[in-house]
């Protein structure tokens, strides 16, 4: 059996989807929960850029995203994107690998009927 060929047991890659579901709900949740709450740093940040004598939306807003806390946040979010997008492709490659399983599998059948 050469390198190519290695062993694939579906059940591994089945035990590490189910393992992994939590992870990756946690992960996503996450990421929607940063995307989400950026809205209301954003909001806070206006509101005390209001109270620092900045009138217009436009300037409030300037402040807001210029803040140290909304860039912070956005390094955040970047983290948490980037956890759960690792997350989603180990979970594609588990699939991939029971596909290619299949795929073995249907190959050695054929293999097998065309030696009988």
């Amino acid at each position: 059996m050469s390198d190519d060929e290695r062993i694939i047991d579906p059940n591994d890659a089945v035990d590490f989807m189910i393992k992994s579901a939590e992870r990756y709900a946690e992960a996503e949740a996450d990421k929607v929960f940063m995307e989400e709450y950026r809205k209301t740093i954003k909001a806070e940040l206006m509101k005390d850029a209001e109270s620092d004598g900045h009138k217009t939306a436009a300037m409030q807003e300037r402040e807001a995203y210029a803040h140290p806390r909304y860039k912070q946040h956005l390094k955040d979010l970047a983290e948490a994107v980037k956890l759960r997008e690792a997350m989603r492709w180990k979970l594609i490659a588990a699939q991939a690998r029971i596909e290619v399983w299949r795929s073995m599998e249907a190959s050695n059948r054929k293999v097998e009927r065309a030696t009988l």
